[in-house]
């Protein structure tokens, strides 16, 4: 399980203070707060570490590379807009599998794990909350300076589209759709109507981009993400030669040592999970189908215990319908009848059921830079958390307009 420290890093101040300070990413995790509050920051800070541990494993750099030159706030933290929040207060620690990185007092160090940690070969994809620019937009690789992110989220989507098929059922309404590949269009197809999706609601403009790369990348992994040219670059293909040459040149080495090495230097390029960070997955979309976006995105996650799914939010409803998921879970263990079983179901599908133990939701308040871990009840999220606390403020805000009604008359 992949841990981070953050303190002194934007709007986050004290950070995480329990358990040393250490965030823990475990199967599912969720971050919640004003804007402003940090949860983005958090979110890109941990898939920019997610991703250097890779390349490190890759052997895409060396150690020393990485730490030279401020290359982490001037190359890493500047690709996701964050290098003007951190200073010389700033303190941030990841403990993954492979690799323990500190950025402290402006130095950035790496240290290398023991070995007997295994280590998943990750995808790992940013999705950026202005991700309904790329189907709202004709052409938005041609226009400049656009969060680095994103452009990299374009080219994820260009490939999804391309993957599409004929007449993919999207997870909102009774809809479906199609790419045409020699016009470049992205068509919608309803009940009564088919329309570009330029034309279509600001909902299915930032639901299709994350549906639709959600799904290919996801199916990437659970293939073995064969090798592809478009997954290796030209250098990743020399430098695997390179390993089989040396391999080759051993002489006295036998045929079941050369197939476990081998096997061990191609695991280095392909995916074997995919962590998913998604920035506000209910954005534009009315209730139900936020709840439909959840269960998608839970069932993608679900098609490997070792992928992770990690969610930025304003939305209560996504913390509820995460609790439905959950204690889905929980009853679908009991000794029920096949009928009540599948009325779970009906509820919450079983591909999208999550264990409570995968689960860890996290609060960011603004007012003072803290971040505090929501307890479980009963082994469900809590309800006491700042979204619904908010809800519940609404309502004792109308009841005492009620009172002032009654007094007045």
């Amino acid at each position: 399980m992949a841990r981070l420290k953050i303190k002194n890093v934007g709007p986050i101040r004290a950070g995480y203070e329990p358990q040393n300070g250490f965030i823990e990413f475990k199967g599912v995790t969720l971050f919640i707060g004003n804007q402003g509050s940090g949860k983005s920051t958090v979110a890109k800070i941990y898939s920019t570490l997610s991703w250097i541990e890779k390349a490190l494993v890759r052997g895409d750099f060396t150690p020393a590379y990485a730490m030279k030159y401020n290359r982490f706030k001037k190359q890493h933290l500047a690709y996701q807009n964050l290098s003007n929040y951190v200073n010389d207060e700033s303190y941030i620690e990841y403990i993954g599998n492979a690799y323990h990185l500190i950025y402290e007092k402006s130095q950035f160090v790496i240290k290398k794990l023991k070995e007997d940690k295994s280590y998943s070969f990750p995808k790992i994809m940013y999705v950026p909350a202005e991700r309904n620019f790329v189907s709202s937009v004709d052409r938005p690789d041609l226009v400049k300076r656009l969060p680095l992110p994103l452009y990299t989220f374009m080219d994820e989507y260009e490939d999804a589209k391309q993957n599409i098929g004929q007449g993919l059922k999207l997870p909102i309404g009774n809809t479906t759709i199609e790419y045409k590949k020699q016009s470049k269009k992205a068509i919608l197809k309803g009940d009564g109507y088919e329309i570009d999706l330029l034309e279509a609601s600001s909902g299915f403009q930032s639901l299709v981009p994350l549906f639709l790369v959600t799904r290919h990348l996801s199916e990437i992994v659970k293939s073995k993400g064969s090798v592809s040219r478009k997954n290796i670059s030209l250098e990743e293909e020399e430098r695997i030669r390179k390993m089989v040459s040396q391999l080759l040149a051993k002489d006295s080495i036998s045929d079941d040592v050369f197939k476990a090495v081998l096997e061990k230097i191609s695991s280095k390029f392909r995916y074997e999970s995919f962590v998913n960070v998604v920035e506000e997955p209910e954005q534009n979309l009315f209730p139900t189908s936020q709840k439909n976006v959840l269960f998608e995105l839970l069932k993608y996650k679900n098609q490997s215990r070792q992928n992770k799914l990690i969610i930025t939010t304003h939305s209560p409803y996504i913390i509820n319908f995460l609790t439905l998921a959950v204690k889905a879970f929980q009853m679908i263990k009991l000794n029920l009848s096949d009928d009540l079983k599948k009325k779970i179901e009906e509820i919450v599908p079983k591909d999208s059921i999550i264990s409570g133990n995968e689960v860890n939701i996290y609060q960011l308040e603004e007012s003072n830079g803290v971040i505090v871990k929501l307890q479980d009840y009963k082994g469900l999220p809590s309800d006491e958390n700042f979204l619904n606390n908010l809800l519940e403020e609404f309502n004792n805000d109308f009841v005492q307009l009620l009172k002032i009604e009654n007094n007045a008359n």
